[in-house]
């Protein structure tokens, strides 16, 4: 029976989402606090807290603080033109990064947020001054919590693992998959329920071709 849905990689940890991916489409919803630098005319019907109202064209007044989800901030974002500013998510300012690099293991990634490395990786784009503290932050913190992961999920044959992966975001449930699937496989072969090799087309059509030479 095939598949209804092929999982498509995500492509947060560069420069752009893949928009073919489900998680990144998840991710680019999540939302970013900004800071609009100039008026903004017309806007103001979808965000009516902050609407100037009828007499200045349903303007967002320069100054306001809203959050935008991260497609639209980065579309808005533009150094030149200074449209808003963006402020880091507590997550990734520097008292977190603090915690994280104190000892990551013991932080819930996935209630803080389910797309950590996708969304920190991707707030790069906003040229923060604390961005090479961002970065690196995201750099050991996966460090520090991949022997854990990749050790659990060698760890738990035909158990339930749910309570493994509850704390992990996206990224690192990917891994811990990628191992499980990994574990199971030796064990399969282990117990002799493995495919059997068998010889690619190339070769068999090969030893088809000169057994067909030697008899002419």
């Amino acid at each position: 029976m095939s598949e209804a849905y092929f999982r498509v990689e995500s492509g947060a940890l560069g420069p752009e989402e893949n928009f073919l991916s489900l998680d990144d489409i998840l991710m680019s919803h999540e939302k970013l606090p900004v800071r609009t630098e100039t008026p903004m005319p017309r806007l103001g019907a979808f965000f009516l807290e902050r609407s100037g109202g009828p007499e200045t064209d349903h303007a967002i007044p320069q100054g306001s603080k809203l959050e935008l989800p991260l497609w639209l901030a980065k579309g808005l974002f533009d150094n030149k033109r200074r449209i808003i500013s963006v402020e880091l998510p507590k997550i990734y300012q520097q008292g977190w990064r603090t915690v994280f690099s104190a000892d990551a293991n013991v932080v819930d990634l996935h209630k803080l947020g389910p797309h950590f490395y996708g969304f920190g990786s991707q707030l790069l784009h906003f040229d923060s001054p604390e961005n090479a503290d961002i970065s690196q932050s995201l750099l050991q913190t996966f460090i520090g919590r991949f022997r854990r992961i990749m050790d659990s999920s060698q760890n738990a044959y035909n158990e339930d693992t749910s309570a493994l992966v509850a704390r992990l975001d996206e990224m690192e449930r990917g891994l811990f998959q990628t191992g499980q699937k990994g574990l199971n496989d030796f064990q399969c072969w282990e117990k002799g329920q493995a495919s059997q090799i068998t010889a690619s087309s190339l070769v068999q059509n090969y030893k088809k071709r000169k057994l067909t030479d030697m008899d002419n």
